[in-house]
């Protein structure tokens, strides 16, 4: 089983942008930023078969250019903070490619849970913590709240397979589409 997803890279100023704002957060555990990226869809544990099949979709997606910026930042957990996040400004072709990679999934047989697509890059995963911690990140996060970066032009989509350890997880390519179909 392979444990992947199809996601963005990110190209260099922006993750450079993202690591100044990073060092600015009282994060418990920061991402490294060689793994920045925008998660498209998970697709979770699958098998070679599988992953073959949604490769292939992928492959005849026909990508579009596809213009980005990041805007604001925020937190997943609620009163329980366990990640920080950069948004991204609104992006329509970034939601209907979004749409359509998670439809070549689910027809490849991937186990895509079906939820909202909230898109950004994650800066910090963590487990909740202490309270008094937690509202020193969420002051933080809140003074961070205009951050913007970019704009930029997406080149491609990419494949990544994700290995879980210890210190967070690491991704190596499996593909890249790039833009304009190949």
């Amino acid at each position: 089983m392979i444990r992947a997803f199809l996601g963005l890279a990110l190209p260099p100023a922006i993750m450079s942008a993202l690591t100044v704002q990073q060092f600015l957060l009282p994060l418990p555990r920061r991402t490294p930023p060689e793994q920045f990226h925008l998660t498209l869809v998970f697709l979770g544990e699958v098998s070679e078969p599988v992953l073959e099949a949604a490769h292939e979709g992928f492959a005849r997606l026909m990508v579009q250019p596809l213009t980005l910026s990041l805007a604001g930042m925020g937190l997943f957990g609620g009163e329980r903070p366990r990640a920080v996040w950069a948004g991204l400004s609104p992006a329509p072709g970034l939601l209907a490619l979004q749409a359509r990679a998670e439809r070549v999934a689910r027809q490849a047989g991937c186990p895509v849970p079906s939820r909202r697509f909230p898109p950004h890059v994650t800066l910090g995963q963590f487990p909740p913590p202490p309270r008094d911690v937690a509202l020193r990140l969420e002051r933080a996060v809140a003074e961070a709240s205009g951050f913007a970066a970019g704009p930029w032009q997406v080149r491609a989509m990419t494949l990544w397979q994700s290995h879980l350890g210890p210190k967070g997880a690491r991704h190596d390519i499996l593909a890249e589409y790039p833009a304009g179909g190949g």
